[in-house]
This record gives C-alpha cells, sequence and structure tokens, in this order.
C-alpha cells in the first residue's frame, strides 16, 4: 500500500478535512451492499459499452478513485484483470486493505489530483461521485486524463448542481445556493460548519470533460434499469421511469445524476 506520510499531511490541509469521509459519511462509507450496488452499475455500463468493440472485461486494468473503504474496487476484482483503488482517506483505505482478500485489488493512500502513476497505466478509471469532494475538479479530470492508455475509458457518475435534494445532507436546494448562503444554511440546519462540496451544472460538466469524447447512458439506463442494476433508483414501468425518461429527453440539463462514458481520443 502506497503510503507518503509528509504529503499526505499536507493534502489533507489543503482539503480542509475536520473529518474523514467514511467519519463523516459512516453510513454510506461502511455500507458493503449499497457500495457493491453502486458497483454494479458501473460493470453493467463497462460491460455494454465493451460489447460494442468486443472486448473483455478480464484483460483490463483499473483505477478507482475515490474508494474509500474498498467495497467497489472488491467488487470490481470480480471481473477485471487488476483494481488499484485510491484514496485520501487514510482511515478508510486502512480498513479496505485489512478486510481484502482479492489478489488481484490493491489499495493506495493518494491524491486523486495528483496521482503517482505513469502515464498511459490504465485502461478503466472509476470515477463515481467524486469531483464535488475534491477542490479542484479540473485537476482531477486532468489526472484521469494522464493516466489513461489512448482509447482508455473513464466511468463517470456525477451530480447535477440543480437538484432539487442534495444528497450528502438532505437539505432542499442547497446545491443551488452560492457558497457563502450554502455555508450559513448548513451551519443554522445543525448539518455541519460549511458546505463543502461543489457542484457543477450540465453545462459545466460538459466543459470539464471536454478532453472526452462523451458516451451518455443516462436514456439507455432508464429504458432498462433491471439490465444496468438500476432498480434501486428506478423500477421498470413505473410512473418515475416514464417521468424520467421525459425528462432525459426534453429536459436533459435538469437530470439529477449523469453516467457517462468518457472516452480518451487516441492521439496518432
Amino acid at each position: 500500500m502506497y503510503m507518503n506520510r509528509r504529503a499526505l499531511r499536507l493534502m489533507k490541509s489543503g482539503y480542509e478535512y475536520q473529518r474523514s469521509f467514511s467519519d463523516c459519511y459512516k453510513h454510506t462509507a461502511y455500507n458493503a451492499a449499497g457500495r457493491e450496488w453502486k458497483a454494479a452499475k458501473a460493470v453493467a455500463v463497462i460491460v455494454d459499452y465493451l460489447q460494442k468493440f468486443e472486448k473483455s472485461p478480464e484483460e483490463l486494468l483499473v483505477l478507482d478513485i475515490g474508494c474509500s473503504t474498498g467495497y467497489q474496487s472488491r467488487y470490481y476484482g470480480q471481473f477485471f484483470r487488476c483494481v488499484h483503488g485510491v484514496d485520501i482517506d487514510e482511515k478508510a483505505v486502512r480498513h479496505a486493505a485489512n478486510v481484502n482478500s482479492s489478489q488481484n485489488v490493491v489499495f493506495h493512500v493518494q491524491d486523486c489530483m495528483n496521482l503517482s502513476f505513469g502515464q498511459a497505466t490504465f485502461d478503466v478509471v472509476m470515477c463515481t461521485h467524486v469531483y464535488e469532494h475534491v477542490p479542484d475538479a479540473e485537476k482531477l479530470i486532468s489526472e484521469i486524463y494522464r493516466v489513461l492508455k489512448p482509447e482508455g475509458i473513464c466511468y463517470f457518475a456525477a451530480g447535477n448542481r440543480l437538484m432539487y435534494l442534495e444528497p450528502h445532507y438532505k437539505l432542499p436546494f442547497l446545491s443551488i445556493l452560492p457558497k457563502p448562503l450554502a455555508n450559513f444554511y448548513c451551519k443554522l440546519s445543525g448539518k455541519s460548519n460549511r458546505y463543502y462540496e461543489t457542484h457543477l451544472s450540465y453545462w459545466s460538466l460538459k466543459r470539464l470533460v471536454k478532453k472526452f469524447q462523451i458516451v451518455d447512458y443516462v436514456c439507455t439506463i432508464l429504458q432498462d434499469p433491471a439490465k444496468f442494476s438500476a432498480t434501486d433508483i428506478v423500477q421498470p414501468n413505473s410512473i418515475k421511469q416514464k417521468i424520467s425518461l421525459l425528462v432525459s429527453k426534453h429536459a436533459y440539463w435538469l437530470c439529477p445524476t449523469y453516467i457517462w462514458i468518457l472516452r480518451k481520443y487516441c492521439i496518432c
């Protein structure tokens, strides 16, 4: 397990963490079933994408960014050749390493904005609801682009700033507010001393990943949620499914979550 303690202290001070993610969101970080369900969505999307190119996931090297307690990384290990999980949360990574028995899954304490891996190392990068937690999302995306092989892909799941209920604090309209008001809202609610996360709108997310070709999976998943392990979000033939499909087709900028495959262009 890679660990540079001096660099880690500097990273944590730069992130202004008062507590680790695994401490702040224990119900999420240590919910094995919930984390594995998220991982199943990612695997289903990637397998569907790879089938178009007659590629097998068993041949691919994966980087799981924001691996936290490691449940998703270990799930990925069942399908891919090798998985490297990285997170700045030392406590969570230590837990992940301690309970890991998979020979093809390795965990590292690292800053996802300054990865130790070489250029063009990985076939696949998993980035599942991570961008809003880092101080500089552009640096995160640049690092993903750097470590991906030409034609490599990133599974990118991203929340939309224009959402009704902020998922971390469960406060209506929190993500839409300017930071000073959002911080005050968090304090007033007793949820936190500040609103740490920074969500982006659809248009800002498009600019963020402009180096990549985007393969959109939102409508595809909504049309067949069972195939993509998304029945926890929307049930087939439900009113919610019909409304969600209408929104995705006619007001895409209002979708609460985007699931994209980001393909790195081949530089010839």
